[in-house]
């Protein structure tokens, strides 16, 4: 599905069956182009299907990257078509588990949430921001849902501001506050014939439909190629014609890293890196019935890259490691250039 592509014209099962195949072809990302087939099944009402590829996910001989994320997305899907003792098992099972990545957490909580159950949904939201977040001196973006959670299943029950509540604040960014996006009690206002009070709830709506599609949104990203060092030496023997594109791999680096400040100056959203290999571009050469030695394979091969989901997001959040590969924290490599 390409980014511009309205929600509402997609035919979901049409493009599962497209992730699918593509799967096929790309075992090495069947993980990712599964878990997005799926997702598309189940906007497509076909639920159970989805649950058959979470299992076959699951039991995959090749291990999963991130298999706590795979049943939580399972234990999800099952208890909206009425398996609910499974659900549950499953979804105990990732707490038990405590996995270190936040994906998993918030999407048990949140069908704890979705089904009315807040104090177990408070309890897994309390335990992720526990574990995940003691002593970070700044919490990384894909926790912030954990504390948006948190703060939002709070206030439905009721319950005092905490220390966290007020951290949750300090990286909520949207023009509305989150007690009043969370308020249980406020007044819906939009068959109020005061104009006043309805412009008002129209902007609290905004707000929440704004927080709702940079939560759920996951837009094609613009990807620029990179090379590792003994990948870019590995191409330009094999490819000496490719020279004239990669002079040298600090070059390569640097060209990287300045081409995606321009887009980010220029306003381009959604920038990313896709790390390239001399086997997986010569097989992406093969299927385009063309030489390696082209040059104009070299961006399509990066857009293929990050459709299969491979493009990892620049710039890198505060304190991470550089894009590079080179261990030291992106602020004191590339990102300290001028």
């Amino acid at each position: 599905m390409r980014p511009d592509t309205p929600a509402e014209t997609v035919d979901h099962t049409a493009e599962a069956a497209r992730l699918e195949r593509t799967a096929g072809l790309y075992p090495e990302d069947s993980e990712a182009l599964l878990l997005r087939a799926a997702a598309h099944l189940e906007l497509a009402g076909d639920r159970p299907t989805a649950t058959a590829l979470y299992d076959r996910l699951l039991s995959s001989t090749d291990g999963l990257d991130n298999p706590h994320l795979v049943r939580a997305l399972k234990a999800s899907n099952l208890w909206e078509y009425g398996h609910e003792a499974e659900a549950r098992a499953i979804i105990e099972g990732v707490r038990v588990a405590s996995p270190r990545d936040p994906a998993p957490w918030v999407i048990v909580a949140e069908a704890l949430e979705s089904h009315d159950e807040l104090e177990a949904a408070h309890d897994t939201f309390t335990e992720a921001v526990r574990l995940l977040l003691t002593d970070v001196p700044q919490p990384p973006q894909p926790t912030h849902p954990l504390l948006f959670g948190r703060h939002r299943v709070r206030r439905m029950l009721g319950k005092s501001h905490d220390e966290w509540d007020a951290l949750a604040d300090t990286v909520h960014s949207l023009p509305i506050t989150l007690d009043e996006l969370h308020d249980p009690k406020r007044v819906w206002s939009l068959g109020s014939e005061n104009p006043v009070e309805l412009e008002a709830e129209i902007t609290r709506l905004r707000a929440e439909l704004g927080a709702y599609r940079e939560a759920l949104s996951r837009p094609f990203p613009v990807a620029i190629l990179h090379w590792p060092a003994t990948e870019l030496s590995e191409l330009l023997e094999a490819y000496p014609t490719l020279a004239s594109e990669y002079p040298s791999h600090e070059t390569h680096l640097a060209t990287i890293e300045s081409a995606l400040r321009e887009l980010s100056s220029s306003g381009t959203p959604n920038l990313g890196i896709v790390t390239g290999t001399v086997p997986s571009y010569e097989a992406f050469a093969a299927s385009e019935l063309s030489s390696p030695g082209d040059a104009t394979l070299l961006p399509q091969y990066a857009t293929t890259l990050a459709a299969r989901g491979r493009a990892v997001a620049w710039p890198p959040q505060q304190g991470a490691a550089c894009w590079c590969g080179s261990g030291r924290i992106y602020g004191e490599c590339h990102g300290s250039q001028e």
